[in-house]
């Protein structure tokens, strides 16, 4: 998988313009000035996260006896029941804050942003091609990026796009996920029978 669309894939999942709603309504009772530093803050957070699960990652897996077929497959499985929550999302969203409390680390951080799927995905990616950790780390960073830029600007996005239009966005997001995790789980089925 090469950078850039190892990034695309990372960046569908953090589905930033799904999460913009919650995130929204997160911080509705918070001055406008202070959002922004939330925001930062947050997503400086899940970077950090994100990071360390990347370089980490294979040292777990090796801790815990797991081979990369089996990564690849139950990631291929995680990434379509998210991308099925996706197209189909459910009612409501617990956040589990009370009304004019700020956000620490939880829910925005883990799991908004850096959540299981994308935590999952970069096991699967530290160990499919070690050699390359560097060049997820670039991934991760583009992806973040991108997610970066649209939670900042997210007036615009809420303004342009609308509630209908961001539905429509995470949607088509959904299926491109669910094309993307059908491909991984493939590959582990592949995989694992060509060493078995």
């Amino acid at each position: 998988m090469e950078i850039i669309s190892a990034a695309v894939m990372l960046f569908l999942i953090m589905d930033p313009l799904g999460n913009l709603p919650v995130m929204l309504s997160i911080l509705r009772h918070i001055e406008p000035k202070r959002r922004r530093l939330i925001m930062v803050r947050e997503l400086c957070f899940a970077l950090i996260i994100l990071l360390l699960f990347l370089f980490g990652g294979k040292q777990m897996l090796a801790f815990l006896h797991v081979s990369t077929e089996t990564v690849s497959i139950s990631g291929g499985i995680i990434l379509f029941l998210i991308a099925i929550r996706m197209i189909f999302p459910q009612p409501g969203g617990v956040t589990g804050l009370a009304a004019g409390e700020e956000p620490f680390l939880v829910p925005m951080a883990i799991p908004m942003i850096a959540g299981p799927s994308v935590l999952a995905s970069l096991l699967l990616l530290s160990n499919q091609d070690p050699s390359r950790t560097w060049d997820w780390a670039l991934s991760v960073l583009l992806a973040w990026g991108a997610t970066f830029v649209v939670l900042m600007f997210y007036e615009v996005f809420n303004r342009l796009l609308g509630e209908r239009g961001l539905k429509a966005i995470e949607r088509l997001m959904g299926l491109l996920l669910i094309m993307m995790a059908t491909q991984m789980f493939l590959d582990g089925i592949r995989s694992y029978l060509h060493i078995g």
